[in-house]
C-alpha cells in the first residue's frame, strides 16, 4: 500500500473531552479539544451530560480540526474513533459521528482502542521537531484517571499488559483524595501544584503489596481518608493547616507504588527502553521521578509531550494511521464498548 498522503481524521469522546485531529503520514497537522466544565460542580464526570455535549461539540470541533489543518475534506483518506474503553454515551457520539462521515465521504473507518492510542501517541511526529520515538521492544507505563498499567508493547499494533491494577487506577486515587480535602475537579492537578510546597514525608501512607506486576490502590484511598478522620478529631483545622505536605505525602507515594513495580518489570524484562503514557504522565511528581529513576537504572526514558497526555484525537489518529496501513478497517455495525483490556 502506497504510504504517501494518507490523511486520517481522528475522534476522540470516551470521557468528557470532544476532540479532533488531522494526521498526515504521520505528521500531525491539528489537534483540536474541546473540554466540558459542567462536571466541576459535580465533583466528576456526569455521563449524561458528557454524552450531551459531545453531540453539540463534535461538528464544530471537526470543523475546526479540518480547517487548521489547511486539508480538504476529501483529501481525508480514513476516519479513525475511539470505540472503547470508555463512557457508552460519550463513545456512541464520536462513533456514530464517525459513521456518518465515512458514508458521506466514501472513505474506511478504523477503530482505535484508547489505551494504544496513549502508547503510541510516543509516535506522533511534529513538522520541525526532532523525532525519537521509543524502539521495539519498550515498556509503557500506562496511568490515568481509568487505568493504571504496565504494557509490552512489541510492535506498533501489538501490546500485552503484564501488569495492572486490581481495583482502582492511580488517577483515581488522586482525584478521590484530592475531593475529600476540598481540592476541585479534577484534583490530580491540583495535588501536583500543592505537592510541590509541602513536604513528602512529613505523613506515612500505605503501599499495598500485590503480587506480580499488578496494582492496587483502593487501601491507599481508605488508609488517607481513615488518617483524615482521625486527625480531624483532634483539630478541626488539620486539612487547611496541612493541605501542602498532604498533597506532597499522597503524591509521593502513588510515585513509589507506581516506580517500585516498573523498576520490577524492566529488570524481570531485561527491558531498558522505557515510557510513560496515559494523563497522570503529566504530573511534574511522576516525571521528575522517573527521570532520577532512569539515570540510577541506565533506561532510555520516553515521555510525551503535555497535549498528548491527556485524553486527544491525535493519539487516535496516529493509531488509526498505522492501523490503516495494515488495513485493518472497521464494519458499520461496530459497537463500542465500556471496558477491556489491550
Amino acid at each position: 500500500m502506497d504510504k504517501q498522503n494518507i490523511t486520517v481524521l481522528g475522534i476522540e469522546s470516551s470521557c468528557d473531552d470532544t476532540s479532533a485531529a488531522i494526521i498526515r503520514d504521520g505528521v500531525i497537522l491539528s489537534n483540536v479539544v474541546a473540554g466540558q466544565k459542567v462536571h466541576e460542580e459535580f465533583g466528576g464526570v456526569v455521563p449524561e451530560l458528557a454524552s450531551r455535549a459531545h453531540q453539540q461539540n463534535i461538528i464544530p470541533v471537526v470543523d475546526r480540526a479540518i480547517k487548521r489543518a489547511g486539508v480538504e475534506k476529501e483529501s481525508i483518506s480514513a476516519v479513525a474513533f475511539t470505540n472503547g474503553p470508555g463512557l457508552l454515551g460519550s463513545l456512541l457520539v464520536g462513533t456514530s459521528f464517525a459513521k456518518g462521515f465515512s458514508l458521506a465521504s466514501g472513505i474506511p473507518m478504523v477503530e482505535v482502542n484508547h489505551l494504544k492510542g496513549h502508547v503510541l501517541a510516543l509516535f506522533i511526529r511534529e513538522n520541525g521537531v526532532e523525532f525519537n520515538p521509543p524502539k521495539f521492544p519498550f515498556l509503557c507505563l500506562l496511568v490515568s484517571g481509568g487505568n493504571s498499567q504496565i504494557i509490552l508493547v512489541k510492535d506498533y499494533l501489538e501490546m500485552e499488559v503484564i501488569g495492572q491494577t486490581i481495583d482502582d487506577a492511580a488517577g483515581e486515587a488522586f482525584d478521590k483524595c484530592a475531593k475529600v480535602i476540598g481540592l476541585p475537579y479534577p484534583g490530580g492537578p491540583h495535588v501536583d501544584k500543592l505537592a510541590k510546597l509541602g513536604d513528602p514525608s512529613k505523613f506515612v501512607f500505605s503501599q499495598p503489596r500485590i503480587p506480580d506486576l499488578n496494582y492496587s490502590f483502593s487501601g491507599l484511598k481508605t488508609n488517607f481518608l481513615y488518617f483524615l478522620r482521625d486527625n480531624l478529631r483532634e483539630n478541626e483545622n488539620f486539612i487547611t493547616e496541612n493541605i501542602n505536605d498532604l498533597c506532597a505525602s499522597l503524591q509521593f507515594t502513588i510515585i513509589e507504588i507506581l516506580l517500585k513495580k516498573l523498576k520490577k518489570a524492566a529488570k524481570q524484562t531485561g527491558i531498558r527502553e522505557i515510557a510513560v503514557a496515559g494523563g497522570v504522565s503529566a504530573n511534574s511528581g511522576l516525571r521528575e521521578a522517573l527521570k532520577q529513576t532512569a539515570v540510577k537504572q541506565h533506561w532510555n526514558l520516553y515521555i510525551p509531550k503535555f497535549e498528548y497526555t491527556m485524553d486527544n484525537a491525535a493519539m487516535i489518529a496516529i493509531t488509526g494511521y498505522y492501523k490503516f496501513l495494515k488495513g485493518e478497517f472497521a464494519r458499520q455495525d461496530i459497537v463500542p464498548f465500556a471496558h477491556t483490556q489491550l
